[in-house]
Order: C-alpha cells, then sequence, then structure tokens
C-alpha cells in the first residue's frame, strides 16, 4: 500500500505543477495578487509531494522489498546499509525522482528565501521552476516509473552495480544534481527577467547566490567522481574525459561564466544580453548531460539509461526550454539595453575575456563530446575523439584564462591602470617561478638546496626590488609569464617535460596572484590586518576560490609530468623497483565480504631497506552480478602517493601487478575543495543573500507597476 501512496504522490505532483506553472504565470501577467500567491504554497506543496514519494522509495530498498520491481533490479539482502540507501539513486528511475526533489527543493526555496523579491518577478520564476517540473514529473511518469510491482516477488534481488558501491558514489550524484538542477533557478530567473522585460542590477544580485549555490555543489560532485574515478578503476588517473564526465564540465565552465557576467551586470549594467544567454545556455548544457546519460546515444561506464524512447522523450525536453529560452531571448533582446560604458584596460575588460574563454573551452568539449555521435549520424563513421584531442584544444583556453585573471581582479572598474598591476604582482611572478624551479628540485631529491636558495634569492631580492626603475619592474613579470605560456602551450602540443614546471609555475602565479590581491586591498599604513579582518566576505570567497583553482592547475600539470608508472609481472616474495621505492609482493589470499568475493595483495614498500608502508590492493567479485572491480592500495602523501593494483593471474606464474607514484595527486582535490570552500563563504556574505537585496512585497490592495 505505501509504494501506491508513492505513486499517487507524484501523480498528485504533476498536478500541483501545473498549478504552479499556470496560475502565478497568468497572475503575473494580469497583476492578479491572488494568483500571484498561489506560487509559493504550491512550490511548498510539489516538494511535500515528491519529498514523501522519495522517502517511500528509500524505505522499500532498505527494508528490500522486492514486490518494486526497481528494488529487484537494483539491490540484495546482503548489501550494506549504506549501498542500500545510495541503491535509490543509483539507477535511471530512482535517479530521476532524485532530480525531480532537488528540482522542486530548489523551487519551494524560491519561495521561502524569495519573500523580498518583487512580486511579479517571484511569481515568474517560481512558475517557470513548476513548468520545468511539469516536465520530469511526466516523464517520470509515463517512461520510467519507479514504483512499478513484480508479478510475482523474487526472494533476493539482483544486486546494485558493483562499481557503484562505494563511499564516494553513494554521495557524488546528489551534490552533482544539486548543480544541474541549482542552475535551473538561473535559467528561472532568466526567462522572468525576459518576459517581464527588465534586466538590472537588482537582478544580477538576485541572481547570483542561486548560481554560486549551483556552481559550488557542482564543482562538490565534479570532485568527489573524479576523486572516485582516481582510487575505484584502478587505472590511476583522475580524469578521462568521458562523455558523462564532460556532461558536468560543460555547465561548470559555463555557471563560472554566468557568475563572473553577472559582477558585470550588477557592477556596471553592461553585458545583459549576453549574461541572460549564458543562463539559459548552462540550464541546456546540464540538460544536454541528462540526454548524454540516459538516450543511450554515447557509451560511458557512468550511463544510467540507454532506451532510446526516453532519449527522445529528455530531447523534447531540451528542446523545449533550451530552445524556448533562446526564441524568447531573441524576441526580448533589443530591450537589454547595456548602459556602463569601459575602457580596453579595465576589470569589465577582464571579465569579458574570462566569459570568452569560458564560453569556447565549454565548447571545445561539446564538439570534442558529440562529434563521434556526429560523424557516425551524418558521415556513417565509426570515430572516437580521446584524451590527446581535449588536450590539446582545451588546455591553451585554460592557460589564457589562469594568466589572466590576477590581473582582471586587481584591475580598477571602468578604467584601470595597467602599469600599477603589472608592478603589484612582479614578486607573485617571481615567487611563481620560484615554486616550479623548487618543485622540480624536491621531485629530484634536492629540496632542501633548493628551498635554501631560493629563500637567500627572494631575501635578496626583496631587499632591491624597490630599487629597480618602475618601467623594468613592469616588464619584467609580463616577460617571464610570456615565456612560460608560450612553453607551456608548446609543451601540451608537443607532449615535452616542460608541461611539469611551466604548469606548477601557472597555477603558482594565479594563488600567489589571489594574494597579492588581498593583500593589496589592506590599503597602506598601519592596521592592515585589521583591514583585511573587515573586508567583505564576497572578498575573501573570491581569493579562495581563485587560489584553489590556482592550486587544481599546479596538481594537474605536477601529475601529468611527473607521474611515474611501472608495469609488471611478479611471483609472490618478488620485488620490483618504482622510482625510488622497492615494491614487494609478500602474498596473495582470498577474503570474503558481505557479498563479494576478494583477491587480496599484500605489498610491503621500502626505500633503501627502510619499511614506508604495506599496502592492501584488491581484486573483488561480486556473485550476484559477476562483475568484478578494482580496489587500489593507495599511501596518501602530502608530496606524492604510491598507487598499487593487482591484476589477474598470469599462465607462466606471477601477478600483473600496476604501480604508479602520483606526484601532488591530493593537491588536485584539495584544490577543488578550496574553490568551492571560496563559494561558500561567499554566500554567507549579506549582499548577496536574496531576501536582502530584494524590494519589499507590495501591501495587500496595492496597484502592481506595469513593467
Amino acid at each position: 500500500m505505501l509504494i501506491e501512496l508513492g505513486h499517487f504522490a507524484l501523480i498528485l505532483a504533476l498536478m500541483v505543477a501545473l498549478i504552479q506553472t499556470i496560475l502565478p504565470l497568468w497572475g503575473a501577467h494580469r497583476g492578479n495578487h491572488m494568483l500571484m500567491a498561489l506560487a509559493g504554497p504550491a512550490a511548498v506543496v510539489q516538494f511535500a509531494l515528491v519529498g514523501f514519494a522519495f522517502a517511500v522509495l528509500i524505505h522499500a530498498f532498505v527494508t528490500s522489498d522486492f514486490s518494486v520491481a526497481l528494488v529487484v533490479s537494483n539491490s540484495h539482502s546482503l548489501k550494506p546499509m549504506l549501498y542500500k540507501v545510495s541503491g535509490t539513486w543509483g539507477n535511471h528511475e530512482g535517479s530521476l525522482l532524485l532530480w525531480t526533489l532537488i528540482l522542486a527543493l530548489f523551487g519551494a526555496s524560491a519561495a521561502w528565501f524569495g519573500a523580498g523579491l518583487p512580486e511579479r518577478l517571484r511569481a515568474r520564476v517560481i512558475g517557470v521552476q513548476g513548468s520545468i517540473g511539469v516536465a520530469f514529473l511526466a516523464f517520470m511518469i509515463l517512461t520510467s516509473n519507479p514504483f512499478i510491482r513484480m508479478v510475482e516477488a523474487p526472494m533476493d534481488g539482483r544486486d546494485l552495480n558493483p562499481l557503484l558501491q562505494d563511499p564516494g558514489l553513494a554521495f557524488h550524484p546528489p551534490f552533482l544534481y544539486l548543480g544541474y538542477v541549482g542552475l535551473s533557478m538561473s535559467f528561472s530567473f532568466a526567462i522572468a527577467a525576459l518576459i517581464g522585460g527588465r534586466v538590472d542590477a537588482a537582478w544580477a544580485r538576485w541572481v547570483r547566490p542561486w548560481t554560486l549555490a549551483a556552481w559550488v555543489f557542482l564543482t562538490i560532485g565534479i570532485a568527489l567522481g573524479s576523486w572516485w574515478a582516481y582510487y575505484e578503476l584502478g587505472w590511476g588517473g583522475f580524469w578521462f574525459w568521458d562523455p558523462v564526465e564532460n556532461a558536468s564540465f560543460m555547465p561548470w565552465l559555463l555557471a563560472a561564466a554566468l557568475l563572473h557576467s553577472a559582477i558585470v551586470v550588477e557592477k556596471r549594467e553592461s553585458l545583459k544580453a549576453w549574461t541572460i544567454l549564458l543562463a539559459i545556455l548552462a540550464f541546456g548544457f546540464s540538460l544536454i548531460g541528462t540526454f548524454i546519460v540516459r538516450s543511450g546515444v554515447i557509451t560511458s561506464v557512468h550511463s544510467f539509461a540507454s532506451d532510446p524512447e526516453r532519449g527522445v522523450f529528455i530531447l523534447a525536453i531540451l528542446g523545449f526550454f533550451t530552445g524556448g529560452g533562446l526564441v524568447l531571448f531573441a524576441a526580448r533582446a533589443g530591450a537589454m539595453e547595456a548602459k556602463g560604458v569601459f575602457g580596453i584596460v579595465s576589470r569589465e575588460s577582464a571579465l569579458v575575456a574570462n566569459n570568452i574563454l569560458l564560453a569556447v573551452a565549454a565548447f571545445v568539449v561539446f564538439v570534442g563530446t558529440m562529434w563521434p555521435l556526429f560523424a557516425e549520424l551524418v558521415l556513417g563513421r565509426v570515430m572516437s575523439v580521446g584524451e590527446p584531442f581535449f588536450n590539446a584544444a582545451f588546455t591553451p583556453f585554460f592557460v589564457a584564462l589562469a594568466l589572466i585573471l590576477p590581473f582582471g581582479a586587481m584591475l580598477a572598474w571602468k578604467r584601470g591602470d595597467s602599469g600599477r598591476v603589472t608592478t603589484d604582482l612582479g614578486p607573485a611572478a617571481l615567487a611563481a617561478a620560484g615554486v616550479a624551479v623548487l618543485s622540480l628540485a624536491l621531485l629530484a631529491g634536492h629540496g632542501m638546496i633548493a628551498a635554501v636558495a631560493l629563500v637567500g634569492a627572494g631575501a635578496g631580492l626583496a631587499t632591491v626590488w624597490k630599487q629597480i626603475p618602475a618601467r623594468f619592474r613592469a616588464r619584467l613579470p609580463l616577460l617571464m609569464l610570456a615565456l612560460a605560456v608560450l612553453g607551456l602551450i608548446w609543451a601540451v602540443q608537443t607532449g615535452r617535460s616542460a608541461l611539469g614546471p611551466l604548469g606548477v609555475m601557472l597555477g603558482s602565479w594565479v594563488v600567489f596572484g589571489a594574494l597579492t590581491d588581498l593583500w593589496g586591498r589592506s590599503g597602506r599604513g598601519g592596521d592592515r590586518l585589521g583591514r583585511l579582518m573587515r573586508l567583505p566576505r564576497s572578498e575573501w570567497g573570491k581569493v579562495v576560490a581563485h587560489a584553489g583553482m590556482g592550486v587544481t592547475v599546479f596538481a594537474v600539470s605536477a601529475l601529468l609530468a611527473w607521474k611515474v608508472e611501472e608495469i609488471s609481472v611478479v611471483r609472490e616474495g618478488e620485488s620490483f623497483r618504482l622510482g625510488p621505492y622497492d615494491v614487494q609482493l609478500a602474498n596473495v589470499r582470498e577474503v570474503r565480504g558481505p557479498n563479494y568475493i576478494s583477491t587480496m595483495a599484500e605489498m610491503v614498500v621500502t626505500r633503501g631497506g627502510a619499511r614506508v608502508v604495506v599496502l592492501y590492493p584488491e581484486k573483488r567479485t561480486y556473485p550476484v552480478q559477476g562483475m568484478p572491480t578494482t580496489e587500489a592500495g593507495i599511501d596518501y602523501g602530502w608530496l606524492r602517493d604510491i598507487y598499487l593494483v593487482i591484476g589477474d593471474p598470469q599462465e607462466g606464474g606471477g601477478w600483473a601487478v600496476r604501480a604508479y607514484i602520483e606526484p601532488f595527486a591530493n593537491w588536485l582535490w584539495g584544490g577543488c575543495l578550496m574553490m568551492a570552500l571560496g563559494g561558500l563563504i561567499s554566500l554567507t556574505d549579506r549582499r548577496y543573500r536574496v531576501a536582502a537585496s530584494g524590494a519589499k512585497a507590495a501591501p495587500k490592495g496595492a496597484k502592481v507597476p506595469a513593467e
């Protein structure tokens, strides 16, 4: 009976979503307060109904109710409790219900926290959000009902995909969906603004917190997925440019562009049309990601479904909302006249360059992801686009983005002083060069000597820096960075070893540039620390996020350039060399888990005869699904990870073993978390809360101004 109530709740939620869509939008058009007032309660009721249905499905998984077809297909009585719960969204139907729940949550949040918005704008935002809910609830009820009963309930289920039985994958989808679906709020604000024909600084302040929250969740979700791929798939990598990985990366890039573009609208009332377009495209690419994952048009380890009928339904949703949004944008573009005027050298120009680079980078990823499908459908050729294309095509844009980021953050609005900014960033450029040298020395085993030399050189340079004529101080950092960027692009295109030190230098440049920007905002004279503490939280958040991006660039460059790999066939008791380490395969034994059988190796890592660590890599087999998985043995370190994988037994005796030294691997996810933390810090700034920025609601009986 509970299952039927969950199904009935979804049907009621669809009806409420229809009310939430039609009546508030009509009320905003007619200026009817009563109809507009229905938006908030309808959004809250829809969230409650979808939440009840989701709770019912979780209960079915937790209690192993094998009368439900979805539970039979994705659960087992012996499965650990965490994976019984995460199995709720580890499939197409359940993940779609989670998507719809989060969509309803954002609509309800607009009702709860949007009381300060203008009445018409609030009604339209919640109404547009309700229309998206109508589409996905109809999609779920008609094609992907999670509450279908079995004719005859089996004794046990077929278990969850073993690759998804992992803590990282338990939390990765909810965070990713909070990001994907969160961009629907940016879309709803954009459509509401187009309907009303008004985009101004106040609108930009209202839309920024929602976009920032979505970007933060998307950042965490992508980082969790990358971390899972690193330790679970056993291939020693962190990013494969898989189509589903790209599906989350494209809206992340566009959301980052939207955040920076909205700043220009808020501060200078420029880039209005471009900001609206980015809001439409960011959510459109979220829907493209949904299409890629659930249509079966592209094969991936991450895919949920391969049903063409579902793919057509999602394509219709994509066409309606993205196409409809673009048509409305074309019709209203003339009403979004830019007011602000700014010079070539200004923060506005830097943000425009930022937007162009991020948007083009997203387009490059989109072309590489969809080209195999296009080639097969149109050209009749089966082909693949892999890592070499993406590295060569994407990297130059991100290099340019990292290069201009510190300059843009420090330039003044409207008209900046490039000479002063370049001079101020001189020490940051030199410090970045020093870090590149130090990183090379650390990996070569001469870190102490290099550190002492760099400290001495830095102290000497600090003493004479102000004695150098300003024109030379300004040119030296630009010359160093120009040479570094040219070398980095050359390294990426040719695959030469310059990628490591130059990439590390570029990442360090972003970090030191962010710190220079922060220190510059403390002013001059005494009490600089006090002034820093009194800076708005959004400024601190910006610095932390930019520094996090620099750390990520640093880590990616180090991983790609200095990774050590060794593939061997080893018998028990034998050793092999891995960089400065010796690795011995002590023994291999069989271990039984709650729902799997594991081949576990004991591997002893030594250096110079001294034991460093003992690792236990596994190869697990899940009997119910008959599917093997790899559990790498990893010794996490500050400067490097030792990464060991046990493979299959070989015909001539021994075991296949893959071993890696992963330099600065943990810095990669640390950088992603810093970016997310920067976003969270900015969200706590009172100026960027929706309710604090909005106008007070009109009193009852007051006339609603025409728009």
